[in-house]
């Protein structure tokens, strides 16, 4: 039980303090695949951290053996928990516990059905749209990209059944030849390094738990990271200059979302500044992160299958 409420003290403190933390260490985009996995491994530990917390509640709730350890494992307001629980105050209060424990378990199911629903039909719904777009355009064998012979600015990727680059009429019309083929590497680096399935599952979780800020802006701050990494995989085939100088002629382009806009800057940013003393300090800072919310959850689960052993021996 004392693991049980360490970790959901932990899953909380990581959601309420970890997002301010988080962006400081990923604003200046000093190491982007780094500050990914720091933000993935955060928000994967928080869902595991409650997760396990409601299995040991139920485990200890079942088996009822937990009161054989010795009292000194267990503070007092824990072990009056577990006395309740199993009936030692009276069945109203027993009864109540049960139910609350039946409750959290049946909302950690629903939030897990929500998260597959949520995940299938972003597929299905990405399958669809990379469909749809080589319907409307046409394929151009020699950028091997669909165009779609429309005026607004558009450059992106669909992963699909095959995955499909599409470009618009006027991203071709601003380009040169070289600008053109860094904004296309920057695309195919987004499907060879399986981008889609990182941006698929953080936004799942964001759309399923709205309100929490640790999955709505670790969203949105992974889709930043994600597209500085392919920027670094287009500037090692193009070179540097050659991306920043797409990035600007993008950036320049009218009728974008304001959004769009933002990480455009953010892109140019990061790519007009000389690596410097702070990049490397972020980049120790999100090593520290990754690592810290990678451990204490591993560590935790130790402890509760070695204590949900001793409850079932």
């Amino acid at each position: 039980m004392s693991v049980a409420v360490c970790l959901l003290l932990y899953g909380f403190a990581v959601a309420v303090l970890a997002p301010r933390v988080l962006r400081r260490i990923s604003a200046s985009g000093a190491a982007p695949r780094i500050a990914v996995a720091a933000w993935v491994a955060v928000m994967i530990s928080t869902l595991l951290a409650w997760t396990v917390t409601v299995t040991i509640i139920v485990v200890d709730i079942g088996t009822h053996k937990i009161s054989v350890l010795p009292a000194r494992f267990l503070d007092t307001c824990l072990l009056h928990l577990h006395d309740a629980a199993v009936g030692h105050y009276g069945r109203h209060l027993q009864t109540g516990l049960l139910v609350l424990s039946f409750f959290a378990a049946l909302a950690g199911l629903v939030v897990a059905l929500r998260l597959a629903t949520t995940l299938w039909r972003s597929r299905r719904s990405t399958i669809e749209h990379a469909r749809m777009a080589r319907l409307a355009g046409r394929h151009h064998p020699e950028l091997d990209a669909v165009i779609l012979d429309v005026d607004h600015p558009a450059a992106y990727c669909v992963a699909g059944k095959p995955h499909t680059i599409v470009v618009s009429r006027g991203v071709l019309t601003a380009l040169d030849d070289h600008h053109l083929e860094a904004v296309l590497s920057h695309e195919r680096a987004h499907l060879i390094g399986r981008h889609h399935l990182l941006l698929t599952l953080t936004r799942g979780l964001a759309t399923v738990l709205p309100r929490i800020q640790l999955f709505t802006t670790g969203a949105a701050e992974v889709a930043r990271l994600l597209e500085m990494l392919a920027d670094d995989a287009a500037a090692r085939i193009h070179g540097r200059d050659t991306v920043l100088q797409a990035l600007l002629t993008m950036a320049a382009l009218p009728e974008q979302s304001d959004t769009t806009h933002a990480v455009l800057r953010s892109r140019v940013r990061r790519l007009s500044e000389p690596a410097g003393p702070a990049r490397s300090h972020s980049r120790a800072a999100a090593v520290a992160a990754t690592l810290t919310a990678m451990l204490i959850p591993v560590a935790a689960l130790i402890a509760a299958a070695i204590g949900i052993e001793v409850c079932l021996t």
